[in-house]
């Protein structure tokens, strides 16, 4: 009888093992300021390589209208751990390496006298009550792990108190210490030689961790690449390549940050094989995306093969308006892509409008894992898409109630993506202090060149009354009219206009 009772013993023990197993471990790649135009996934580059995100494609699913959450970092990095918008999270601004901690949004008082709205004041730290996707996947027994950019908090607002057992190398600044070659600034994290890559050595990291897991039990890795954020700087023998690829006539012409985008493909490759070699691919979804679209604003300096100097913006959207920090198409639509082998359709091509916001329930329903209470989602589950199915949505929101000086810059605004229409409010900005209004069709006019507020009255209505909704449902904080606003200060002609033109290539927009 104790025999039987031993085999019977030993049997469920082998089934739980089996089931821990089976449920899937998660990778979740997410590149820095890469825009929609800086790979070859939608054919809008000739120069630039990303040969091992197109591998990744060919696995699984590519989305074409894909959004982060903000044109800005860190309100797009808290929306995928939290399945919140910024307008909910009271994340506007990516200003979590700042030294004061502020856990709740408010308006700015000193908004100056040319603005016709106030602006607001960011929340600067990612709450810890929140239950993030790191704390869901390790309170359901999965082994956690945070590679690389965070932007959500120094201690005690890291990776370490929001879920995640691991945290390399636990910086909470907006991009690499000092540089992306080695001697870097970060604090007990030095380099293992000479002018060592920072992505290489994620990817070293991130692999390492990889081959120790337990490998009966799940695991949840970020690997949140430093790739390709600012400071301007890549390998020099990446440079000299790309050098000889360079078409100055072609809007995106600058070898390094040719040279940053193949270093950060490079690294995605390394988490790829290692997958494989370790026979984990076939149980593991992985997630690639951007957190903001690409940055177009700062100037690099570049050297021609012959040895001649050149200023060159890091990148163009091109055709979509505008970039990082902006409102426009630019600043928003990011590359994406979802491989789940058994569940998503291989080399799939999927149209269906989708947010950052959505990773959060996809990949707890994915899971298995239970949904926190009393925890509101804005994003939804889009495991259809993997499927290659659409989904019906009333729509997606943008909250930026910031204006940074950069070209194609907007008022304090909220836009709602629709179908295939767009709809910008711009809080405050029309006559006697009502909202104005800009309408576009993406299906018709992609590059948002022709405003159609005008032409369909009715379309702006019904996609305001959207942004209203949000608004309430989220209970945030928005710009209200400023009563130091002086009308002789005020030059909307400059609207959309970089103070300084690219001679501004030092912005403070992190």
């Amino acid at each position: 009888m104790k025999k039987i009772r031993l085999i019977l013993l030993l049997i469920f023990a082998v089934h739980i093992s089996n089931a821990q197993q089976k449920k899937p471990n998660v990778v979740f790649i997410l590149a820095d300021d890469l825009g929609w135009s800086d790979v070859t996934l939608y054919g809008k580059t000739k120069l630039y390589e990303t040969p091992n995100l197109e591998r990744l494609a060919a696995r699984g699913i590519t989305y074409t209208r894909a959004y982060a959450a903000s044109p800005l970092c860190s309100p797009t990095r808290a929306s995928i751990l939290t399945g919140q918008t910024p307008a909910r999270t009271g994340i506007t601004a990516p200003t979590a390496h700042l030294g004061m901690v502020k856990l709740k949004a408010s308006l700015n008082q000193g908004t100056g006298p040319a603005n016709k709205s106030v602006i607001l004041e960011s929340v600067t730290r990612l709450n810890n009550t929140l239950p993030t996707l790191g704390k869901q996947f390790k309170k359901a027994g999965y082994q956690t792990a945070h590679f690389g950019k965070w932007h959500l908090g120094a201690d005690p607002y890291s990776p370490l108190q929001h879920g995640f057992n691991v945290d390399i190398p636990h910086w909470p600044g907006p991009g690499p210490a000092g540089t992306f070659v080695a001697p870097w600034r970060f604090k007990d994290f030095k380099e293992n030689y000479t002018k060592e890559h920072i992505e290489d050595r994620m990817a070293d990291e991130a692999v390492s961790w990889l081959r120790n897991v337990d490998k009966t039990k799940p695991f949840f890795m970020n690997y949140w690449q430093f790739s390709v954020h600012a400071p301007f700087d890549a390998k020099e023998t990446l440079k000299k390549y790309y050098r000889t690829k360079v078409d100055l006539s072609d809007a995106q012409h600058s070898a390094t940050y040719a040279a940053m985008v193949h270093s950060m493909d490079d690294a995605i490759g390394r988490l790829l094989d290692e997958l494989d070699r370790l026979g984990l691919t076939e149980n593991t979804i992985i997630v690639f995306t951007s957190d903001n679209g690409g940055n177009m604003y700062n100037g690099v300096t570049d050297i021609l093969p012959n040895g001649e100097k050149y200023m060159a913006p890091p990148t163009s959207n091109r055709p979509l308006r505008g970039g990082k920090a902006t409102m426009f198409e630019g600043g928003v639509r990011v590359p994406t892509i979802i491989s789940y082998p058994g569940v998503t359709k291989a080399g799939a091509i999927n149209d269906a409008l989708v947010q950052s916001t959505d990773f959060y329930p996809t990949l707890l329903n994915l899971a298995g894992l239970e949904f926190p209470e009393n925890h509101p989602l804005d994003g939804i589950d889009i495991i259809e898409t993997l499927k290659g199915n659409d989904i019906k949505r009333d729509g997606i929101f943008t909250y930026f109630p910031h204006q940074p000086g950069v070209p194609d810059w907007l008022p304090t605004s909220i836009s709602v993506h629709a179908d295939d229409w767009k709809l910008i409010r711009l809080f405050h900005q029309g006559k006697d202090f009502k909202h104005d209004y800009l309408l576009y069709n993406l299906k018709w006019d992609i590059s948002e060149h022709n405003n159609l507020a005008k032409t369909y009255p009715e379309k702006v209505a019904e996609l305001d009354n959207l942004i209203q909704k949000h608004i309430e449902d989220t209970k945030a904080i928005v710009p209200i009219p400023n009563k130091n606003f002086d009308s002789t200060k005020y030059k909307p002609e400059n609207i959309g206009k970089q103070p300084g033109g690219l001679k501004g290539k030092k912005l403070e927009i992190n």
